[in-house]
């Protein structure tokens, strides 16, 4: 079944838990699609996992557009939703929803996302009423890390949390279907949870929210720069990876592959022919 925005609000009203994967290409999008995921995130993670950035505050329009629109080609049924880059939102609403709008028509987005509470809700507003759907983003915003000086819990003291809560309601009000709450405690994402009426998405926020996210790359083990402890790996691909590459380089180097049943044949006459051509022409 396609996923969509209705589908979201109606898993919240039924208590069924949502699912959502990162993705930044056809193939891996694909694959995750046919497992069933609700929602792929073209997150600007890809910024770390794919083209090797510290953070993701140097993560273009042009980049989340080149990888949005592959993404979107792999998948079927799932709810694609691509991450509004550092800077295309926080400059003003007219360039919010500018670079909202090429997220849709050049990256075929089916939602974006954007970073932040009360603080862009004018954006929110604005992109939503333009007929493009939000998902919000609070807590530990990547985008940010500069200001919160790491990557660090946030809504700890009584309040930061009162500053979430009121974020989350404000997100909501201002017409986001969902909300990803990232890097808060247990407690506090459930607080949240239980206040709104829009799912909550949880990535680092305990298993009481309304679904949850992870960058699959950390879930799949390849990617071992930094793990964060909210990161269970499912397997280890990384590793069987390497051992295929492994694999492939020792039997190029000893010359088993390619092998007979990986090769083309000729006849052997037209082979023949090459040499006897070679004669007359000499």
């Amino acid at each position: 079944m396609k996923n969509t925005v209705l589908t979201f609000a109606q898993a919240k009203e039924k208590g069924e838990k949502l699912t959502m994967l990162t993705a930044y290409d056809y193939s891996t999008a694909k694959l995750i699609d046919e497992a069933g995921i609700n929602s792929i995130l073209v997150g600007d993670s890809l910024g770390n996992v794919i083209l090797g950035y510290e953070d993701t505050v140097s993560v273009t329009m042009e980049d989340m557009i080149h990888h949005g629109a592959a993404v979107a080609r792999g998948a079927k049924n799932a709810l694609v939703i691509i991450d509004m880059p550092f800077m295309s939102y926080q400059t003003s609403v007219y360039d919010a929803m500018v670079n909202a709008g090429r997220l849709m028509k050049e990256g075929r987005a089916g939602a974006v996302k954007l970073e932040g509470g009360v603080e862009v809700c004018p954006q929110i507003k604005a992109i939503v009423g333009a007929g493009i759907p939000v998902c919000a983003h609070i807590g530990l915003t990547p985008q940010s890390i500069n200001a919160f000086g790491g990557f660090k819990v946030q809504g700890k003291s009584e309040a930061a949390a009162k500053k979430l809560l009121e974020d989350a309601k404000a997100v909501e009000e201002a017409g986001a279907f969902a909300v990803v709450v990232e890097g808060v405690p247990r407690k506090l994402a459930d607080v949240i949870t239980r206040e709104l009426t829009i799912p909550t998405i949880g990535i680092g926020a305990g298993n009481g929210c309304d679904g949850q996210v992870l960058v699959y790359q950390d879930m799949l083990g390849m990617f071992s720069d930094f793990t964060p402890k909210f990161v269970k790996r499912y397997a280890d691909i990384g590793e069987v990876m390497k051992r295929a590459f492994q694999a492939y380089i020792e039997e190029v180097g000893n010359g088993t592959f390619p092998a007979k049943e990986h090769e083309y044949s000729v006849d052997d006459s037209v082979i023949e022919g090459l040499y006897d051509s070679g004669s007359k022409t000499s």
